[in-house]
């Protein structure tokens, strides 16, 4: 009634192969994955600090960008040169802010996780102060 399987099965090739891939341990993917949604919401951050500049931005980006530097060991995040845009439209901002706010909910359920406290906190801010700034809109 049914075909008869011609090949080996996916699982039993794998036991035969000497050498397995490398993998990371589940603090090393937790970390991994930490400091690719804080890089994230940093990317986003340094955005809105280009479009509307306030000083709890520019702090936010630099807590972040150190959070970022400490969890890949001393290699600091990627960034852009600041964008010379002016007169960005308001649902813009809040189109980033609301990014923002769903990067940092991410970025606190892996710190909560991963039972990072300083990266918790952080993230929780700046989840506070994301949704305060689309109230606000």
């Amino acid at each position: 009634m049914y075909e008869p399987i011609r090949t080996k099965s996916v699982h039993s090739v794998a036991a035969t192969t000497t050498s397995a891939p490398p993998r990371r341990s589940r603090a090393e993917e937790l970390d991994f994955q930490l400091a690719g949604h804080l890089s994230a919401l940093l990317t986003v951050t340094d955005e809105l600090r280009a479009l509307a500049p306030s000083d709890d931005l520019g702090h936010a980006a630099d807590q972040l960008a150190a959070s970022v530097t400490r969890l890949r060991h001393g290699h600091p995040p990627a960034r852009l040169p600041r964008p010379t845009e002016t007169g960005a439209p308001a649902a813009r901002i809040t189109a980033l802010h609301r990014r923002a706010h769903a990067l940092a909910g991410r970025a606190l359920v892996v710190a909560a996780s991963r039972q990072d406290t300083a990266c918790a906190t952080l993230a929780a801010n700046r989840l506070d102060a994301h949704e305060a700034a689309v109230a606000a809109a």
